[in-house]
């Protein structure tokens, strides 16, 4: 019987809710502050063959990336002659197969109703630490995979509903959080028990066959409704942009595409991109291919849901051994997290003259990543994660966001009280950077200041950072936004600037300031209502020095 429109819309719509519920499972079984209270996890729902079909609104990186990973994973059982039982749970957090970094655990759980195979539910999660070099596992002087923490090649965590206990044991060892680790690693679990009985229920309903009808349906319907839309509002043409990677050791590092838009489909090439460096900055495929696919999909319909079917329309061609699909065993840790904004930026930028009306200035181009470690009085290890926000760029008919976090990562803001309780660390201050957004007719957001105070004794801090060197660009005249800025005020009262990456010892009293970059601006400064700038110096956004920008002499 052919799917009437009425249940395929209740069963697409019940597919986005299912990873929805995924989610909350998650976050409220999760241990770990990183997960708990900033949800940096993603729950999809895929297609028996991984292609992707339905997904929560979590985090571009990771739901970009799963369908590579699944694909991925599924190549690599095959390859070693495994099949994907009823009741298996399979780990992997290999970045050149699941797609992301060593940080990011990917589970996947089959859907079998009646003996056949419906779907695959899967999540990512980021645990605050996977062993490495540093404390937190991003960054350092990571030369090599291996360096960044524990590699785990796709490996059955249950089989056949028999949870193998020798491999959690295995894989806790070898971090500093194992307690986080392993509590965070259940939730995962609970919420794809929680997406199969969902997905099964789903299927008692309406039959597997159906089911089956209505991934092919959403994905086609995807596919058609994008090429239709690219065809109606798309400007053909070859876009190019260029824009850079922040290295201490190397200098500025090109990323560069060219964004060919061709009647009813895309292509994006990333030739002219730099080769892979031996620095932990290098993006692997499925960073690059989430990237990618998030600009574009932002830029031609934010609102439609996003699923395979939108793969389909793009093509997207990274040179092996690059910058942005680097061979083994280059580091990756922190190309899923820095490397992605840049390469989001560059699309959005070369999409600037295509869809003049859509594309906002330069966000704050970092996800700004602190990680502290060390060891406890009683000789317990601690690792300490986030992630803080900057100001978003400016639009065609409105201000920047203030202190968020923007495009490939959609965390929320770690509270302090947590953290505090958490750690052997204090907050000493928390605010919004005035100035920092940059002007415009719409003014960029305000990007962070956050501060906090060693407590404890020795402890190891790593910041991988971007946007300290390279200001968030402006567009159509608008200004571009300040960028970052971090230091450390010692004990003693010196002051040691660093650079976006760097990995340094502190020691008690020692005090962290991490100052994240504004949005760029849109429009020009001068033609910003007056009442606005007053309003923004009114609240302590915009400085009385700063009214020079907005061609205001007096204020």
């Amino acid at each position: 019987m052919g799917l009437d429109r009425v249940s395929f819309e209740v069963i697409r719509n019940a597919a986005i809710f299912i990873s929805e519920e995924m989610g909350v499972v998650l976050r409220n079984t999760a241990y770990s502050p990183n997960i708990k209270d900033r949800l940096d996890h993603s729950c999809a729902i895929l297609t028996p063959g991984g292609e992707l079909v339905a997904q929560a609104e979590h985090i571009p990186v990771h739901l970009g990336s799963m369908a590579v990973g699944v694909e991925n994973t599924f190549k690599y059982l095959e390859k070693e002659r495994e099949t994907l039982d009823p009741g298996d749970i399979v780990l992997v957090n290999n970045p050149y197969i699941a797609g992301t970094h060593l940080n990011d655990l990917m589970l996947l759980k089959p859907v079998y109703v009646g003996g056949r195979l419906i779907a695959v539910v899967a999540n990512k999660a980021h645990h605050v630490d996977v062993g490495g070099i540093v404390p937190g596992s991003i960054g350092g002087d990571a030369r090599e995979l291996l360096q960044e923490g524990t590699v785990i090649p796709p490996v059955k965590l249950v089989r056949r509903g028999v949870f193998q206990k020798d491999i959690l044991k295995l894989i806790e060892t070898n971090v500093r959080t194992p307690r986080y680790f392993r509590g965070d690693l259940r939730a995962q679990m609970a919420a794809l028990n929680v997406g199969e009985k969902r997905l099964r229920e789903l299927a008692d309903k309406y039959g597997a066959d159906t089911i089956l009808e209505a991934w092919s349906y959403i994905l086609d319907y995807t596919e058609q409704y994008t090429r239709n839309k690219i065809a109606k509002e798309g400007k053909p043409g070859d876009y190019e942009a260029e824009d850079h990677m922040e290295l201490p050791q190397l200098g500025l590092i090109p990323i560069r595409a060219r964004v060919s838009i061709t009647g009813r489909d895309v292509k994006v090439d990333f030739t002219g991109t730099s080769r892979q460096v031996d620095a932990p900055i290098n993006a692997v495929y499925g960073v690059t291919v989430a990237a990618t696919t998030f600009a574009l999909k932002s830029i031609i319909d934010p609102e439609m849901p996003l699923n395979h079917g939108f793969f389909r329309v793009v093509e997207i061609y990274a040179p092996l051994g690059s910058l942005v699909n680097p061979l083994p065993p280059a580091p990756v840790s922190g190309g899923n997290v820095e490397t992605s904004q840049r390469i989001a930026d560059v699309i959005f930028r070369a999409l600037a003259d295509a869809f003049p009306d859509r594309v906002p200035a330069a966000s704050c181009g970092s996800m700004n990543n602190v990680m502290v470690g060390g060891v406890r009085e009683n000789g317990e290890t601690w690792a300490f994660y986030e992630t803080i926000g900057g100001g978003s760029g400016a639009r065609p008919t409105m201000d920047g966001v203030d202190g968020v976090h923007t495009n490939m990562t959609n965390t929320l803001n770690t509270p302090i009280e947590r953290l505090e309780k958490e750690y052997p660390i204090l907050f000493v201050k928390y605010e919004l950077r005035p100035d920092s957004g940059g002007p415009g007719t719409y003014r960029g957001g305000l990007g962070i200041t956050r501060a906090f105070k060693v407590l404890g004794g020795r402890a190891v801090l790593t910041i991988m950072s971007e946007r300290t060197l390279i200001k968030p660009w402006g567009l159509r005249g608008g200004m571009p936004g300040a960028p970052g800025e971090h230091y450390i005020v010692r004990a003693d009262g010196t002051v040691e600037k660093l650079p976006s990456k760097a990995t340094v010892t502190l020691g008690r009293g020692d005090t962290v300031y991490i100052n994240t970059p504004g949005g760029g601006g849109y429009g020009d400064p001068c033609k910003r209502p007056k009442e606005l700038v007053l309003r923004d110096i009114a609240d302590g956004k915009v400085t009385r020095e700063a009214a020079k920008h907005y061609c205001l002499e007096e204020v």
